[in-house]
């Protein structure tokens, strides 16, 4: 396995960059990043089972990792409660439209 420190700086570096792209809404670059958490977490969880880590550095970031997670699923239902509105409203006006178009082509007498 590679230096467990050097494993640990990775994964520091991995998370910042999910602090960025989580900061921007970025959603792309969250997924990319989201991809290399696991190949990054595995070695050192493996390293913690070996006594070459110690488990509070890896307990601190894996407890930061489930905040990043924590707030993208919180981004993500404010994003579907913000699309289900729109979607509310552009199905309110086309009823409306509806309704204009019926009454304007059949006047009352």
């Amino acid at each position: 396995m590679a230096d467990p420190q050097a494993q640990l700086e990775h994964l520091d570096r991995l998370m910042a960059g999910l602090g960025r792209a989580l900061a921007d809404r970025d959603w792309d670059a969250m997924a990319q990043l989201n991809n290399k958490v696991r190949p990054v977490v595995e070695p050192l969880m493996a390293a913690l089972e070996t006594g070459e880590l110690q488990p509070e550095p890896v307990r601190l970031r894996l407890e930061q990792l489930q905040q990043f997670i924590d707030a993208a699923d919180e981004f993500a239902r404010i994003a579907r409660k913000e699309a289900e509105a729109g979607l509310k409203g552009v199905n309110r006006n086309r009823s409306a439209a509806r309704a204009y178009r019926n009454i304007s082509s059949n006047p009352s007498k």
